[in-house]
């Protein structure tokens, strides 16, 4: 059984289609064994309560310095038992120590088809605004693994979503989380639950 730490900054509509597809058997072999966000006020917690799984606030406002946060961190995580940390809108820099410690084993799902709209100030509806103002026909989603750049690890799945031309970035966030990102963090989560993911060569290989 692979045991998930979910970490999330807001809503938790990520976090939502995993509690879903692992209920309705899309995802197999897998359990949320704690959800921890930086955000008190995070809708992503009441998600978490209300399906009966323990929910922690984690935040750097509450620690003397980011090394002490960064220790409660990882301790919530290593005290979870988890074996895969699953980042679903999580907006703090994950610490070096723990990317050190769950080497490929933290993924990431990233509102655009990497190496587009990625990296330092991409984020959210930025992301969306971006492709916009590109005027990209295509967009999507990507899930993959986290290292120590900014959106650069290596890529378990991508989705291709389509912008249509009255999109705001509001609609076309909307689109992509449900077309794209909803389909495809599950999908990986349960490919990895079951050992079909391998990264060799910082590349991902599915088998």
């Amino acid at each position: 059984m692979l045991k998930i730490a979910v970490l999330v900054s807001g809503g938790g509509t990520n976090l939502q289609a995993i509690i879903d597809k692992i209920a309705d058997g899309t995802i197999t072999n897998t359990e949320i064994v704690t959800v921890i966000s930086n955000n008190a006020g995070a809708y992503a917690l009441e998600r978490a309560k209300k399906a009966g799984i323990p929910a922690a606030c984690i935040s750097p406002k509450d620690y003397a310095d980011r090394e002490a946060f960064h220790e409660a961190l990882l301790e919530a995580v290593d005290g979870a038992g988890a074996d895969l940390i699953v980042l679903a809108g999580y907006l703090v820099v994950i610490p070096e120590e723990m990317i050190r410690r769950y080497r490929n084993r933290i993924i990431n799902i990233h509102p655009s088809l990497i190496p587009s709209f990625c990296g330092t100030g991409y984020y959210g509806l930025k992301v969306h605004e971006g492709a916009l103002a590109r005027g990209v026909k295509i967009t999507g989603a990507t899930c993959h693994f986290v290292d120590e750049g900014t959106d650069t690890g290596p890529i378990i799945l991508q989705k291709a979503v389509e912008v249509q031309q009255d999109d705001t970035p509001e609609t076309l966030q909307r689109r992509v989380m449900e077309q794209a990102e909803w389909v495809i963090l599950p999908q990986a989560i349960d490919l990895i639950a079951n050992g079909k993911v391998e990264v060799v060569d910082g590349k991902v290989l599915i088998g």
